[in-house]
């Protein structure tokens, strides 16, 4: 039996074993515990299609499952985090009296909304199964990969501060929930982070933002992930500019 072959594999299913359990700690409104799982299943993720490149094993059971996995750890994770942040905003009414913004147990139709956090769910879904079968989106990205998304989503709750009230505005969080599900599925040319072969020279642009990524997390540990995915994208398209001239 060629256990190389079942290693990749085994890793895409360690992916979604930490997805399962980040939707246990989200509905617990776990939060730290849940980005935990969510960065864990991605380190998976990583190296499951690196392995199976270098062993020779790629093939369509091991670009399905990872899909399913990561439709889990990077789609249901996120669009949970969003309805779970959704219902416990705050905000001051005209009597200055805080009053939960979205009541889950009345007749305002407004304590639906969060359902619309499940927006991000649809669009990593969406995204998931395009890139099966987009040949495009081999050796680069086009739009946002649902891992990138779910570390932006899930690093918001510990956004906190006077210097974030923004980022906990109802309104605010519903916006993100759109432009998430938009961004994924945009075609944006995005720069791929799978490094294939250790060749600086080729993928220069990869390591320097790896290394401005590992230097904002020092910094400002989990609160910098926002900026390193906003930073991606940036990047991302100015490179894209450059390399059109």
């Amino acid at each position: 039996m060629n256990i190389k072959k079942h290693i990749p594999n085994s890793l895409t299913l360690l992916n979604l074993f930490c997805g399962c359990i980040a939707v246990v700690f989200v509905a617990q409104r776990l939060f730290d515990y849940a980005f935990f799982f969510v960065c864990l299943g991605i380190f998976f993720d990583f190296f499951d299609g690196f392995l199976a490149r270098k062993f020779g094993v790629a093939g369509p059971l091991g670009v399905q499952l990872d899909s399913l996995a990561d439709m889990v750890t990077s789609g249901v994770v996120p669009g949970f985090v969003m309805y779970k942040m959704l219902p416990s905003t705050e905000m001051v009414n005209e009597n200055s009296e805080i009053t939960s913004c979205f009541p889950m147990y009345n007749d305002n139709p407004m304590a639906l909304l969060p359902y619309l956090g499940f927006i991000i769910t649809l669009g990593a879904c969406y995204r998931l199964a395009n890139f099966n079968i987009d040949t495009r989106q081999s050796d680069s990205f086009i739009g946002l990969p649902t891992p990138a998304n779910a570390l932006f989503i899930g690093s918001l709750p510990f956004l906190t501060g006077e210097m974030f009230n923004f980022v906990h505005n109802p309104w605010f969080l519903i916006a993100i929930t759109f432009l998430s599900a938009y961004v994924m599925n945009a075609e944006i040319p995005l720069f791929s982070l799978k490094i294939k072969d250790f060749s600086f020279q080729k993928y220069k642009l990869q390591i320097g933002f790896l290394v401005a990524s590992v230097v904002l997390l020092v910094l400002f540990q989990v609160t910098a992930v926002p900026l390193i995915i906003l930073m991606y994208v940036l990047l991302s398209v100015v490179n894209t500019i450059l390399v059109k001239k």
